[in-house]
């Protein structure tokens, strides 16, 4: 039942939001901010028991991948960053500078998987003939 916690503590701030672009318009994206930071606080409980998995995963497999679940972890995160950073931006009415966020987290994941990418192609390369 955690969803119908964070559905509820979304569409509070969206209704707060709401409200304070009627009377104060500068004040509804600081509400905004705040249900953000309020939602991603509720859903560190859930993102350690999905490291926890992850890290039993890691422990129970030969070949020691810890630094690529590692860097899955921070790409991750570096999406979910990103997505939040837009989002606002967007929420603000500035659009340009949303795509900009979004351009910059693209590249950076896709320079951070670069490694995996390689590794992927390499066993590949190993298995034909």
């Amino acid at each position: 039942m955690e969803i119908v916690k964070v559905v509820g503590i979304g569409f509070l701030t969206l209704i707060i939001s709401i409200v304070l672009k009627e009377y104060k318009k500068e004040y509804a994206i600081y509400a905004s901010i705040i249900g953000g930071i309020i939602l991603l606080t509720m859903s560190f409980e859930t993102i350690n028991e999905i490291v926890g998995f992850l890290s039993r995963i890691s422990e129970k497999t030969s070949y020691n991948n810890s630094s690529f679940i590692s860097l899955l972890l921070k790409i991750t995160g570096i999406a979910v960053l990103v997505e939040y950073g837009t989002s606002i931006c967007k929420d603000s009415g500035e659009t340009a500078i949303a795509s900009k966020i979004d351009f910059a987290g693209k590249i950076i994941i896709i320079s951070m998987s670069i490694p995996v990418i390689s590794l992927a192609l390499d066993t590949l390369l190993k298995l034909l003939p």
